[in-house]
């Protein structure tokens, strides 16, 4: 706590205020100055290019010197225990709602070996379901769900934390010793073979198959980079992994209590050790705004006539700077791409459609370095409506509940040791000028090609014996969902918006929020009495999704692999798609349950969500490219200026679903309601009222072809092009839409603009956030948000 780790990076809203003008700009001029960056390129790009770059940039600044060392913590010389409180809504039950975390410093992260042996240590004992510390924790019932996200290395020095969420404060000091008993044993005891070797194979896969997903490879190699850089040392030794996975191998070798003795040196022996303990304070909220009600009273009461025309002037000026529009001459000193540079024609992603004992099979002929990528998915129109809610928790037991011949944990630890990952998710979409959409679950994995044999064995098993009749283990999952939902209410309240309103315009959206939305939150909080008082029942529903859902006949294999290594796995597919039930397939039309218009969702928060949508299509609005660059201009512009800048929020954005015609306005962490509604339904003058220079058109339409042209991995590719396929979405399509976004004009938006009149008279609101900030709409507006109490 005595370093600038210490302090919360986003500031205490508390103490901004007592920030002057000259403390924020000297410490920009300092901190900010090209002295003190790190200036990384990546790519192929000519060297000589990069540093006439690099010159043209530094040439105006005179060197600082610029001390900006995070200095090491000095250790603890005996642990410590902090108490703290954080704000819930009075009505809600408090008795379970206390957290404790037991955290510890760990070593600088330059110490590159040091720093990889205790990013294993820290899979094994939290990383998965099946992690000894983790199955101890949720075993007891002490707690709804773990906390704390084991090891984080991105600052100077690595720590780790564990702990339980949904805790009675009473069993703080039990859960405690629980963790560090825990410890103690495998310490002294040893830790599961079996779960050392999945937990490098792990890290071993993840190293060599570099996969980032969608976020820029080139800047996953530069945060890596910085785990060392920063503190002034090499930055290439966390990217060259090969020397490091030697080492641990060896260690262990060596020593088969290697992960044991760090768990005495670096937990068990470690002074540098903090037990927080969260308690709920329903009082807290108001006495927060109290006191800030306070502090503005006196200050108001120090200043002077003078003093508040002149904060009233200052506040006029700060108003008519953020709405003043940077220059074109300043604008034009930016470097940019023009439409001269994008390419004219959309890149494909080749695909081959057959049929294999009645399943469909997908294949993507791309490079992927010998692995396979490999989706099973299963069509869950074959679901009635009823069943909807239950299937994320079904998916979670493919996986978290184990089969037949072996429990969860042994299971997990043979996924580890066997493959590259499996898991499981879900797409639902409409499809455009189509009675209904697509709703299809997965179950993905990953393997080299000497693991396939291994890979569908163990897929076979989740599907065909997974033992479900285990209410215990239900019950842990189901706790650990809830919990989940509730805690990923703040940091994602505009997805739980965006969700709930999508819901109210079609089937796929609403099946969507029934299996992960706010439905599916007070579902879960309702199946948890109803696991403990009527089991059979529950468990009778979820050998109904399995008896509906596996079923070659509704299912679909989709496999991204270069073409030698397809030619040797397809007949090991084959045989596994024989294994499967075959049966007729009977496909369900969902009927949406209405939703109540214009909702305000409550929680204990300081900020709002705000949203706001409707059906484009319901409104007469015909698809056209040019809703790219329009729906991109406004989330970088007029949103971001009014609801960001102005209004104080800390995002605004705007969606469009062109297969389902919906089309949302949101804000994240905003201290507005109606304020940021106002700037939605202004959004159509303010386009019709547009003058877009060439400049801003060509910017906006660059954007959208980036978002277009995303980088992607081969099996993010071969998703998508899977995606695309059960979608109808044609690369002729695709092309179509390329070809309007790269003609739009200043005219689109001014005619867009209408549509978003329409959009203001009849679209739907969603907002979650207090329960002041909703009542006080409320009382301008005569109730017209309705309210339902969330958390």
């Amino acid at each position: 706590p005595d370093n600038t780790y210490g302090l919360d990076s986003g500031g205490d809203p508390k103490h901004i205020p007592d920030l002057s003008y000259e403390q924020f700009k000297a410490f920009h001029d300092t901190y900010y100055h090209p002295s003190n960056a790190y200036i990384y390129f990546y790519g192929d790009d000519n060297p000589e290019t990069r540093l006439k770059i690099i010159n043209d940039y530094l040439k105006d600044f005179e060197a600082l010197d610029v001390d900006s060392t995070v200095p090491l913590q000095p250790a603890f010389d005996k642990p410590r225990r902090v108490t703290r409180a954080y704000a819930m809504s009075e009505e809600t039950d408090n008795g379970n709602k206390g957290m404790l975390t037991v955290n510890w410093l760990w070593p600088e992260s330059v110490e590159t070996e040091t720093s990889a042996a205790l990013n294993i240590l820290s899979y094994i004992l939290v990383g998965t379901s099946a992690s000894p510390l983790r199955k101890v924790l949720i075993d007891s019932g002490l707690g709804e769900d773990l906390t704390g996200g084991g090891v984080s290395g991105h600052l100077r020095q690595l720590y780790f934390s564990v702990g339980l969420k949904g805790i009675d404060l009473k069993n703080a000091e039990a859960v405690e010793n629980l963790i560090l008993e825990t410890l103690n044993n495998l310490a002294e005891n040893g830790i599961d073979p079996d779960m050392i070797e999945a937990a490098l194979n792990t890290l071993e896969f993840r190293l060599r198959e570099q996969n980032t997903g969608s976020f820029p490879r080139g800047l996953a190699l530069m945060l890596g980079a910085l785990t060392t850089w920063l503190y002034n040392d090499d930055p290439i030794t966390p990217l060259a992994f090969e020397k490091t996975l030697t080492y641990l191998k060896e260690q262990l070798e060596q020593d088969k209590t290697f992960f044991q003795q760090l768990i005495k040196q670096h937990l068990l022996q470690n002074t540098h050790r903090v037990t927080l303990v969260l308690k709920p304070d329903p009082k807290k909220q108001q006495q927060e705004d109290a006191a800030e009600a306070v502090r503005l009273s006196a200050v108001r009461a120090s200043m002077s006539k003078e003093d508040l025309q002149d904060l009233i002037e200052q506040t006029r000026k700060l108003k008519k700077l953020q709405e003043t529009p940077d220059s074109p001459e300043a604008l034009a000193t930016i470097p940019h791409l023009t439409l001269a540079d994008l390419d004219k024609k959309n890149k494909t992603i080749p695909i081959a459609v057959s049929e294999d004992q009645g399943s469909q099979v997908l294949y993507h002929n791309l490079f992927t370095n010998g692995i396979v990528y490999l989706d099973i998915g299963f069509n869950m129109r074959v679901l009635p409506q009823a069943l909807l809610p239950y299937v994320s928790l079904f998916k979670e037991s493919l996986l978290g509940i184990g089969t037949e011949k072996e429990d969860f944990v042994k299971l997990s630890q043979r996924i580890g040791r066997k493959t590259g990952g499996i898991w499981t998710s879900s797409y639902l979409s409409e499809m455009m000028n189509a009675e209904q959409g697509i709703a299809w679950a997965f179950l993905r994995g990953k393997a080299t090609m000497a693991q396939t044999d291994d890979l569908l064995d163990i897929m076979r098993d989740v599907l065909l014996t997974v033992k479900l009749d285990n209410p215990e283990r239900f019950k842990q999952m189901l706790l650990e969902e809830k919990a989940g939902h509730e805690a990923g209410l703040i940091p994602g309240g505009h997805s739980i918006v965006n969700s709930r309103l999508r819901a109210h315009f079609n089937a796929s959206d609403w099946a969507g929020e029934q299996m992960g939305g706010v439905s599916n939150l007070f579902f879960a909080r309702q199946l948890i009495e109803e696991v403990e008082n009527n089991w059979p029942a529950v468990l009778e529903k979820l050998e109904e999704i399995r008896r509906l859902l596996f079923n070659r006949n509704a299912m679909l294999c989709n496999i991204t692999l270069d073409e030698d290594n397809w030619n040797q796995f397809q007949p090991t597919l084959s045989a596994f798609l024989s294994d499967m039930p075959a049966a007729s397939v009977n496909l369900f039309q969902w009927t949406p349950t209405p939703l109540p218009a214009n909702e305000g969702l409550t929680i204990p928060a300081q900020v709002n969500y705000v949203g706001k949508g409707a059906n484009l299509y319901e409104l007469g609005y015909q698809y056209h490219g040019s809703m790219s660059p329009i729906s991109n201009f406004l989330r970088s512009n007029w949103l971001w200026e009014r609801v960001r800048v102005q209004g104080g929020a800390y995002g605004g954005f705007s969606s469009f679903d062109r297969y389902s015609g919906v089309f949302t306005f949101l804000s994240y962490r905003d201290p507005n309601l109606q304020d940021t509604l106002d700037i939605y339904d202004q959004t159509g003058q303010y386009l019709r009222q547009l003058e877009l220079s060439k400049q801003e058109l060509e910017k906006t339409i660059i954007g959208s072809i980036g978002s277009m042209d995303a980088y992607q991995q081969p099996d993010a590719k071969g998703f998508t092009s899977m995606v695309r396929h059960l979608l109808g979405y044609t690369d002729e399509m695709r092309q179509r839409i390329r070809d309007e976004i790269l003609s739009t004009t200043p005219a689109h938006f001014k005619a867009f603009g209408d549509v978003l009149e329409e959009v203001k008279t009849q679209g739907q609101v969603v907002v979650l956030g207090s329960e002041e900030a909703i009542e006080a709409a409320n009382a301008k507006q005569n109730g017209w948000l309705k309210p339902l109490k969330v958390l």
